[in-house]
């Protein structure tokens, strides 16, 4: 026993202050660890291109509103779908196929996230939906700045040029409304786009967060401005193109058929000697020819093709 008891209950009292003030003192570190996640989390929100699609408080545009979402679902469900939501879907998992059916049948792509993006992400999420003051049911059935669907029409075709380079949407999509060739086959076609999507907020924003990395690799050193953007929604969302005109087939079958009529034309003007001076006929009038020769007699009276010559050097006539 120690000789002073009153040390031994000093070091006793330091102890258990030390032992009861520790997890006190990790508390600015973990909280740290917090904010550090939710900040990459946010930076892969906007670099990813999950604005495009997704609000947090803002309602909902081509996927759902994202407020509150980490107390909807399980933490685990929502890493999985986060990092892999092509394979929720394939393997049919019934909140996946849910969501996809709810919003107009278009799926979340899948961006190469890992577990821990997928992790940093939920934190930010917590965090912006604690922070944000936006109604939920925000309205999101029109862009904040209403376009011209005329001045659309000429920018999607590239009759006018976009102001910072872009190439014309017609260079990738195709659209009904524009005539009969519609345009670019790279994208998908775009015609009913704004129904499909759930309203013309959500295109205006899926076009203004470039999620693909296509459209990305087009649209990141030339954004489209507000206006431009509001203007060629404004052309999707109309009635002209909400599905293509009948006549466009009737179109399309008239110029498959002069194109024809053109090629034929052009076989028969490069051809039409092709009997009376090349080889086919020589050798089919062989029988009028007799043995004498072939350059005498018989009905053919033209040029002989040089091959046919040669099998008679040796001969005289």
């Amino acid at each position: 026993m120690s000789e002073n008891p009153l040390a031994s209950v000093r070091w006793l009292l330091i102890v258990a202050l030390a032992t009861i003030a520790g997890p006190w003192g990790a508390l600015p570190t973990v909280a740290n660890a917090a904010e550090a996640d939710a900040a990459v989390g946010q930076k892969l929100f906007q670099d990813k291109g999950c604005v495009a699609c997704h609000t947090v408080g803002k309602g909902n545009l081509v996927g759902p509103d994202l407020k509150g979402v980490t107390a909807r679902r399980p933490r685990e469900w929502l890493e999985q779908w986060i990092a892999a939501p092509d394979a929720m879907i394939a393997k049919k998992d019934p909140v996946a196929v849910g969501l996809l059916h709810e919003f107009h049948d278009v799926p979340m792509p899948n961006l190469g996230l890992s577990s821990s993006d997928a992790s940093a992400m939920l934190a930010y999420l917590d965090t912006a939906a604690a922070q944000t003051s936006a109604p939920a049911t925000e309205a999101a059935s029109a862009p904040a700045v209403q376009g011209n669907p005329e001045i659309g029409k000429d920018l999607f075709t590239g009759v006018v040029r976009f102001h910072n380079g872009g190439p014309p949407c017609m260079a990738c999509h195709s659209v009904g409304g524009i005539g009969a060739l519609g345009g670019g086959q790279l994208g998908p076609d775009l015609t009913a786009v704004v129904s499909r999507y759930g309203g013309a907020a959500a295109v205006d924003a899926f076009v203004a967060g470039t999620p693909t990395p296509t459209m990305r690799a087009v649209w990141s050193k030339n954004p489209l401005t507000t206006e431009e953007r509001a203007s060629v929604v404004s052309f999707l969302a109309q009635a002209a193109v909400t599905q293509r005109p009948a006549q466009a087939i009737w179109q399309l079958l008239g110029l498959a058929v002069l194109g024809l009529v053109i090629l034929l034309t052009i076989a028969g003007l490069k051809w039409q000697n092709r009997l009376r001076n090349g080889v086919r006929r020589p050798m089919m009038a062989t029988p009028t020819t007799g043995h004498s020769g072939p350059y005498r007699g018989g009905w053919f009276k033209g040029p002989f093709h040089d091959g046919w010559k040669a099998r008679f050097k040796s001969e005289r006539y």
